[in-house]
Parts: structure tokens; sequence; C-alpha cells
């Protein structure tokens, strides 16, 4: 009987270790795991193989289109002849116009900074003329078989432009919501309560002989409490995007003109940033003037 309690009293607690070095392991592979450094590691591979695949997809949709573009250009000229020719350099041109746009969104979606109209215009320009010129010839004839087979590709590359654009912003937007996460994080455990810890204080059992005769008072000198230390600076807290979107909606009064560079004066953001806050102030404004 004794030896079956003592077995489970040494089991016990060897089970209770073990539990809390894997609660301890877990918690620790979880904190570096939502660490915002890894999770941006994470995301650029994410980004890496998106745009891959992407870059892929529109490549191949359009070599597919040139072989189309240049039937259509060359209009039954004789192979080898000087229109013939000339028509292999007419998809390449709009395709190259419209790779250049979309390397440039490559860059200015991961920063989040937005483009303008021109932009947005030239990409859906070049799109329309590769899609027109792909399928103009089945549109003459009347075969609908050939106006879908001629107006899948240039179709996935509309779309895949457009979309690639999308996901590299919300990307960019999965680092910024963990580095929030991981300051607000920081933020509770800072100001969480430290709890002291309470040592018991064992009194001897041995009896305490008391003098017979009178002790002496020694005369001790008084030290005068030394000056508490000065508690260190807290480092602080980084802006996020609400504290900067705060200051420039405080700024803000009716006749001013919300652009990027009054954000960046007013908030002191930086001007990836400032596109985004100008953005949003601008609609907050417009439903407050709607309502």
């Amino acid at each position: 009987m004794t030896t079956t309690n003592q077995n489970e009293t040494t089991t016990v607690p060897g089970r209770a270790r073990r539990l809390a070095a894997n609660a301890a392991e877990a918690a620790d592979v979880r904190r570096w795991q939502t660490h915002p450094d890894v999770v941006a590691l994470r995301v650029e591979r994410v980004r890496a193989q998106v745009d891959r695949l992407c870059w892929s997809g529109i490549v191949l949709g359009l070599a597919f289109t040139t072989a189309n573009v240049q039937w259509f250009a060359a209009a039954g000229s004789a192979v080898g002849s000087l229109p013939w020719l000339t028509a292999w350099l007419l998809d390449p041109t709009v395709c190259l116009v419209l790779l250049a746009i979309l390397r440039a969104e490559q860059i200015t979606a991961r920063y989040q900074v937005h483009t303008g109209a021109w932009v947005r215009a030239a990409k859906w320009f070049t799109l329309a003329a590769t899609y027109v010129m792909n399928t103009w010839s089945s549109w003459v004839s009347g075969s609908p078989a050939g106006v879908v087979l001629h107006s899948v590709p240039p179709l996935v590359v509309f779309v895949a432009a457009e979309a690639v654009t999308d996901l590299r912003d919300k990307l960019t937007d999965a680092v910024t919501v963990a580095f929030m996460n991981a300051t607000d994080r920081a933020s509770v455990a800072e100001s969480a309560p430290v709890a002291q810890l309470v040592v018991p204080v064992h009194e001897p059992n041995t009896p305490v002989q008391e003098p017979t005769a009178p002790v002496p008072e020694e005369s001790v000198p008084v030290r005068e409490p030394a000056a508490p230390k000065p508690a260190a600076p807290r480092p602080a807290r980084r802006k996020l995007f609400a504290d900067y979107l705060t200051d420039a909606r405080t700024a803000w009064t009716p006749g001013v003109e919300i652009t990027p560079a009054w954000v960046r004066e007013t908030a002191g953001c930086s001007r990836g940033l400032s596109s985004r806050l100008a953005a949003t102030l601008t609609a907050e404004i417009g439903k407050r003037g709607a309502s």
C-alpha cells in the first residue's frame, strides 16, 4: 500500500513537469510564429509564389495572343514578306507596355502607393486592344467557338493583372496587422501588474532564553533614507495607422484639401502611408457630409 502511494506521488509530479515543459515550449513557438518578422518572412514567401504563378500565366496568355494578333495583322500576306514580318511586332508592342505597367504596380502595391488614372487607363487600353485584335476575325466571321477560344486568354490576362495588384496590397496589410497585434500584446504585457512572491517565514522551534540582566541600549545612528533611483524611461510606442489618422482628422478643417503632402506635413507619416491616410480621411469626410 505504501509502495503504491509512493509510485503515484512520483508519477504525478513527473507528468506535471512534462506538461509544464510542453506548455512552455508551445507558448514559445506560438510567440515566435506570431512575431512580426516571422510573419513578414512568410508573407514574402507567399508573395514570391503568387508573383511567379501570376507572371507565368500572364506571359503564357500573351504568348498565345501573339500568334493570333500576327495572323490578324498579316491579313493574308505571303509568308516571309515584309507585311508578314512586321505583323509580328504589333502584339509585342502592346504587351511590353502592359508588362511595364504591371511591373511598376508590383512595387507600388507592395508599399500601398496608389497610382493615377492614366496608369489604369493605359493598362485597360492595352488589355482591350489585345482582346479586340484577338477576337475581331472571329466576330466578323460569326464563329462563336472562335470568339470563346480567342477571348479566354486575353480575359485571363486582364483578370490576373487586376487581381495580382489587389493581392499584393492585402499581403502588405497582413504584415501591418501582424505588427499591430504584436504591439498590442506588448503593451498589455507591460501594463499587467507583476505578482509579488510571498516567502513564508518560519519561526525557529528552539526556545529563546530571555536575558536576566538588563541589556544596555546601544545607540544606533539614524540613516537617512536613500533617494529613490529615477525609473528608466520606457521606449516610446511606435505610432500606428490609427494614431496618424487621428492626428490628421484633428488637424483638418473645412476647406482644406486633403492630399498626401498635407497628411505628411500634418501627421508626420511616411510617403507610402500618406496616400492611404489621405484616402481614408477623404472617405470619412465624404460619408460625414453625405449623412
